[in-house]
């Protein structure tokens, strides 16, 4: 295939987020940074024209691979033109052509697709390859007199002797586009809306990407930054995987990314520079979801993103040390904020047990929580726990009547209700019934699956569409705990800190956690600078209080600013975090717990 349809680059993608630049602003940032990028000397290209001349210098035919969302036939029309311009004559297959049908893929996943279920599905077990015929596979041949490019995700699968392009798009910009109906789910022909075509990304399409990616990473030769369908970035596969080994031994700050919803705040919108202030709210910043944050890589400005599961898929020795051999390729913890300043409660929710999360989803470890309040107005508020003479079967009546009539709940007949204050840590272990309440700033710490909230109650809200939001009151009940009432919330689930050792100008605090918990919580605290141990554990971290500090690890230096989120692999033996601002800096830190801890 020669020619490709012109399409005009308009309503791509539906979000309130701004496309990220190619090109770093530069070190200008006095707060709270949107872009952070890893800075390395290893070269990044921009431009098509530029992979052109690549392409035409390798003097092979290609296999430009990829993940799901990328927008190919656009990519490939901006390369194509590119190579005619050079007098390159081009012969272009779509993988797409080797798939079976969109029958027999239904009926390959249809047992993983939880039927009817809106938002739950079960993880599918095999592999990319599944989706493809042999014997089509067998078929895609190239041609001898001009340059064959076989194209999509899998076209590795062809089994030419060809280098690699892999094509990265970070999850945030997967799910933009999808809002906007402009990709499919794999081996789809039409998208689905966009709720369904998340689900089916969550269960089905991204497992097995993820599964290739992985495959692929020391085969790639060229891996190239796609969300800017105009003007790509790109750099070698030896070049990538020489910067994924000098992360291995340094400090890391992922890429945050932010959404609205229907509870959310002001906080973030009024502090945080560089987001679109007509957004209404923004209710979470994803600081840290390894499953679905990127890292920016820079070189003399340009930046190209990747996955963070990368770094996972190289080295997860390097990354998590001793938890490796726990969770594999899974980065175990999540940093997210929840901003209600301003907004509203978040719903009344519980999460599953691991033993339902296993058995239901297919996950190998469960949503255990906590919120650590960064900021707080007077009167703001969390609900955790049951009242001591809680009735089960009249809440669930209650809950049940409201969802049919839209009637409102007496929520704190039912649960117990806390004031938070900023520096406070909630304990929320599986099957607790809890919801921060509006005006607070939450940090929340948590294990790293992220979607299995049972919503019972949502104060009779729509969505930010004007839609119910589906509630999950059968699975709640199934997996509440209602031994945690009464006096036993306030023993088990409100933390409390005890001192680990301190210097003259240095503390470090133990903010103890639930035994359902498989992560620690430390807080440093320090006027000068304090230098931490990883023993053996990646840290992940949040500069809670103070303007900025500066983290070094060996030779590299990255300068942090209030809440803004930071990774130590447990690669790094040992770390100093150096205030830098006026006031004494305090520095949550999460790690998962030694084996003996909570096996």
């Amino acid at each position: 295939m020669n020619d490709f349809k012109t399409v005009a680059y308009t309503d791509l993608r539906v979000t309130e987020q701004y496309l990220i630049p190619l090109l770093n602003a530069g070190d200008k940032a006095s707060a709270y940074n949107i872009y952070p990028t890893f800075k390395t000397e290893k070269p990044v290209y921009s431009g098509f024209g530029s992979l052109a001349d690549w392409i035409i210098s390798a003097k092979k035919d290609i296999i430009i691979d990829g993940y799901g969302g990328v927008f190919w036939d656009i990519f490939a029309d901006h390369l194509n033109e590119q190579l005619l311009n050079k007098g390159v004559k081009t012969n272009w297959i779509d993988i797409n052509s080797a798939l079976y049908s969109e029958e027999v893929i239904g009926q390959l996943i249809e047992p993983f697709l939880g039927g009817q279920d809106p938002l739950f599905g079960r993880l599918y077990t095999g592999d990319l390859y599944d989706f493809f015929d042999p014997e089509k596979l067998d078929s895609l041949k190239p041609e001898k007199d001009r340059l064959s490019i076989v194209y999509g995700c899998g076209a590795a699968f062809c089994g030419w002797d060809a280098p690699i392009i892999y094509l990265e798009v970070p999850k945030n910009e997967i799910q933009f586009r999808s809002r906007a109906q402009k990709i499919v789910n794999i081996g789809s022909k039409a998208p689905e809306e966009a709720k369904s075509q998340y689900k089916r990304f969550y269960f089905i399409d991204w497992p097995v990407l993820n599964k290739h990616k992985k495959k692929l990473l020391s085969q790639i030769d060229i891996i190239a930054d796609e969300q800017r369908v105009d003007e790509i970035s790109w750099m070698r596969g030896d070049s990538l995987r020489s910067v994924l080994e000098e992360m291995t031994l340094s400090v890391i700050r992922p890429r945050p990314w932010f959404e609205p919803g229907v509870w959310g705040g002001q906080w973030l919108k009024n502090n945080v520079s560089g987001l679109n202030k007509h957004a209404p709210n923004y209710a979470w910043s994803f600081e840290l979801i390894a499953p679905e944050n990127g890292i920016i890589i820079e070189h003399k400005q340009i930046m190209l993103e990747i996955s963070f599961d990368l770094l996972l898929f190289y080295n997860n020795q390097a990354i998590l040390g001793k938890a490796a051999k726990r969770f594999n390729d899974h980065f175990p913890i999540r940093f997210d904020f929840l901003d209600t300043m301003e907004g509203g409660n978040l719903s009344l929710q519980c999460h599953p047990s691991l033993a339902f999360a296993k058995a239901q989803f297919g996950e190998e470890f469960t949503q255990d929580e906590t919120y650590y309040i960064l900021a707080a107005e007077p009167g703001a508020t969390v609900y955790l726990g049951f009242q001591d003479d809680i009735i089960p079967g009249q809440f669930k009546a209650d809950l049940e009547k409201s969802a049919r009539f839209n009637t409102p709940v007496d929520v704190e007949k039912y649960v117990q209700k806390f004031e938070s204050k900023r520096h406070d840590l909630f304990l929320i272990p599986n099957g607790t019934i809890h919801a921060a309440g509006k005006n607070n700033m939450v940090l929340e710490i948590s294990a790293t699956p992220y979607i299995f909230t049972f919503k019972m109650y949502d104060w009779l809200r729509p969505d930010l569409n004007g839609n119910p939001r589906p509630l999950n009151i059968g699975r709640a009940f199934e997996n509440l705990n209602f031994d945690r009432r009464g006096k036993v919330v306030n023993e088990t689930l409100i933390s409390s800190s005890a001192t680990l050792a301190k210097g003259d100008d240095w503390e470090i605090k133990s903010l103890s956690t639930h035994p359902d918990h498989f992560y620690s919580i430390r807080r440093f605290d320090f006027d000068s600078e304090i230098k931490v141990a990883t023993l053996g554990q990646c840290h992940v971290l949040n500069l809670v209080e103070g303007d900025q500090i500066i983290v070094t690890t060996g030779r590299r230096e990255q300068v942090i600013y209030f809440a803004e989120t930071f990774i130590i692999p447990a690669g790094v033996l040992s770390y100093t975090l150096k205030n830098a601002g006026s006031c004494t800096a305090r520095v949550i830190c999460a790690y998962v717990k030694d084996e003996e801890c909570y096996v």
